[in-house]
């Protein structure tokens, strides 16, 4: 069974020594959902926002975070991102985030990912929160990783299948 791996012998917090660790090409995935009323999705699909375009602020926000997730997690080491693409698409209900993060480093960026779909997310949210402060940022998940030791993962069944 795997174990927590930030934690030494005595349960005191540590950074993970990733220098033993083979060089690779990682790549993870992440998403996640900000639910959103019918009226606040169509100011921004008609663009009626005073700040500007909120899914191209998202989309430079979650860009710009994940530069910068060892700032934000005390505990990941800071990596050299080779790729980062988010997406916010607007939907029927709100808006669906993306992220896709690539690095070759000795340790994986499914935080980098994390931290990418996050602050996007919570950016949609600034950038609308004068029409309706109640909207909701919801599903944040990772939903793949591939390379490094621990071999590829996938998500089964929680993926946004294109909200409406």
């Amino acid at each position: 069974m795997a174990k927590l791996s930030h934690y030494g012998r005595k349960g005191e917090v540590r950074m993970v020594d990733v220098s033993a660790k083979a060089v690779t090409t990682r790549t993870a995935k992440a998403q996640g959902f900000v639910k959103m009323k019918p009226r606040v999705v169509q100011a921004v699909r008609r663009l009626k926002n005073p700040k500007g375009n909120p899914l191209e602020v998202a989309r430079i926000a979650g860009i710009a975070a994940a530069k910068r997730t060892s700032e934000w997690i005390p505990l990941c080491h800071p990596l050299p991102l080779t790729h980062i693409d988010v997406t916010a698409r607007l939907c029927q209900n709100g808006v669906e985030v993306r992220s896709t993060v690539t690095t070759t480093a000795q340790t994986g960026v499914e935080m980098e990912a994390l931290v990418a779909v996050s602050a996007a997310a919570l950016t949609v949210y600034d950038m609308c929160k004068a029409l309706d402060k109640g909207m909701e940022i919801t599903d944040i998940v990772l939903a793949e990783k591939t390379g490094g030791k621990s071999g590829d993962f996938r998500r089964k069944g929680a993926l946004l299948k294109g909200r409406k």
